[in-house]
């Protein structure tokens, strides 16, 4: 049985499902299915084509890749041998991919997109494609298990940048007892099986999307993800995958899956169990079109792993819609006032503390960055401002960091502002979060321009789209010449008003969908 004081190494995880288990589905992908067994066999012919090239402990393994069984290989395969796996965003501009492998000291980028690859990462020593990894020689079966001998479960596993590949990077530290310990807790508080099959759609490049995969490693149960996310396709796919679990995550995934009309024509009656995150009248909402399954939410964020907490099954209903459930096993949670460090009672808002054996062990290559966050005791102050009720449920308020969560993905306000300040015409520039009825908030920036320049909206905007991820572009330029100030800080909460009151008095809900010419081009 599944406990959640399991820990162990990923490898030690994989190679002990796929001796209990080495028939049993693993993961699937559209038209691409592997057993325990296939997958442990692929991760290894990674290994030793890593160690043909001469990684050695320590050295960071970048992962470039589309949602694929071969991203789950090379995942497992770098941290077999005490390596470290990076995941890139697959959404990143060239120049964003560039800053994070040099920002990370990749000595490898395993990638099939041969047009991001940086020419200027001087710790880069190669570049290679997923396939030509198990011929790479040099290595043998042997010398892959005698460097997964020397693994420790508080090695760092995997570093999974939360933001800033420009001009914030923050590369949080995930070692492999915390994300073998999560996995044990998610698959107990879940009660997943072998019998599930489990779907998400959350790209294998994001904390949560690994840590799902690894939930269902724990438990035994088939990965199911669609590769490439398209609503239109997911109710088929959830009806012919038989799946029982539906880790939706964000409701900017899951209400255009509930509101296609396929929807309704589909047998999904398998569906026991579905979570997502939302305002309550949304997750009431998303509960009633799949009545049969017990709907769950959490707060997550990279650096507890992904969840932090998490809702039980037998919790109210109302509590599942209301709150977002109860710390994970081993976390300790504290809600304090942030002025004082004190702890607030129940039902006051305050700023969450929390540490255990699955928070992150720092940002990689930012020890003044870590010793801000983490105090002397280890508690990771989360700038995230959250209330406890009487029963210990978390549920999250807003945001004390200058951060953004623009459909799930999380943006900092200040490399928004480095980019545009790029631009000859922007002299002071600050981006704050517009209210948005399908991301939730997207980025709005305030821009003074220098004297004598001029710029539009749109040139702005364009500025952006290409040079950085499309979720980062800010959907709405303002200009102004007086900004509203606290001593010499602008005061970003009025601007944050100013923006959500103009959107409002002129009945706009959804920002304009913006497409960049890269994304354009790789359209059928």
């Amino acid at each position: 049985m599944v406990t959640s004081a399991s820990a162990r190494t990923l490898g030690d995880l994989l190679a002990l499902r796929a001796t209990e288990r080495p028939g049993d589905e693993a993961v699937v992908f559209p038209g691409d299915r592997h057993t325990y067994a296939e997958l442990a066999a692929r991760s290894t012919a990674v290994a030793r084509g890593l160690l043909g090239l001469g990684v050695a402990p320590g050295d960071r393994v970048g992962i470039l890749l589309p949602a694929s069984v071969d991203l789950l290989a090379v995942l497992f395969g770098a941290t077999t041998i005490g390596a470290i796996a990076v995941p890139v965003n697959a959404r990143f501009t060239a120049g964003e991919v560039a800053g994070l492998v040099r920002h990370s000291g990749m000595a490898v980028l395993v990638t099939d997109a041969d047009d991001l690859v940086p020419a200027d990462a001087p710790e880069l020593r190669h570049v290679v494609a997923p396939a030509d990894l198990p011929a790479v020689s040099g290595a043998t079966d042997a010398d892959v298990a005698y460097a997964a001998e020397a693994v420790r479960v508080r090695d760092t596993a995997v570093i999974v940048y939360t933001s800033g590949t420009t001009a914030a990077p923050k590369g949080a530290m995930l070692s492999h007892e915390a994300l073998t310990r999560l996995p044990a807790g998610i698959a107990e508080r879940m009660a997943l099986t072998s019998d599930d099959r489990v779907w998400t759609a959350i790209p294998l490049f994001h904390g949560g999307g690994i840590t799902f995969a690894l939930s269902c490693v724990t438990a035994g149960a088939p990965f199911v993800h669609p590769g490439t996310f398209d609503p239109a396709s997911t109710p088929a796919y959830l009806e012919s995958e038989r799946v029982t679990v539906a880790l939706a995550a964000f409701e900017t995934i899951w209400m255009p899956v509930l509101n296609h009309p396929e929807f309704a024509s589909r047998d999904l009656t398998r569906i026991r169990l579905v979570m997502a995150v939302g305002v309550p009248e949304r997750l009431r909402n998303m509960a009633s079109r799949v009545p049969q399954a017990t709907h769950v939410s959490c707060v997550a964020m990279t650096e507890s792993s992904a969840f932090l907490t998490l809702n039980r099954l037998d919790d109210p209903a109302e509590a599942r819609a209301t709150t977002g459930g109860h710390p994970m096993p081993g976390m300790r949670c504290r809600v304090v006032d942030p002025d004082t460090g004190r702890d607030v009672p129940s039902g006051v808002e305050g700023e969450l503390w929390f540490h255990g054996p699955n928070a992150f062990d720092g940002y990689f290559r930012d020890p003044e960055e870590t010793a801000r966050v983490i105090d002397d005791r280890g508690w990771f102050h989360s700038g995230d401002v959250v209330v406890a009720d009487a029963d210990g449920r978390l549920t999250f308020r807003s945001r004390l960091k200058d951060m953004l969560k623009v459909g799930g993905e999380n943006v900092a306000a200040a490399e928004v502002e480095g980019h545009l300040l790029t631009h000859p015409a922007v002299g002071i520039v600050a981006v704050v979060a517009a209210p948005d009825a399908h991301y939730v908030e997207v980025p709005a920036a305030y821009v003074q321009l220098r004297d004598g320049a001029t710029a539009t909206e749109q040139e702005l905007i364009a500025h952006c789209l290409d040079a950085i991820a499309t979720y980062r572009v800010p959907r709405y330029v303002r200009f102004v010449t007086e900004w509203p100030m606290s001593g010499t800080k602008i005061r970003k909460v009025e601007l944050r008003a100013r923006i959500a009151a103009e959107l409002e008095a002129a009945g706009v809900t959804e920002a304009p969908r913006l497409r960049s010419a890269r994304s354009a081009a790789r359209q059928p």
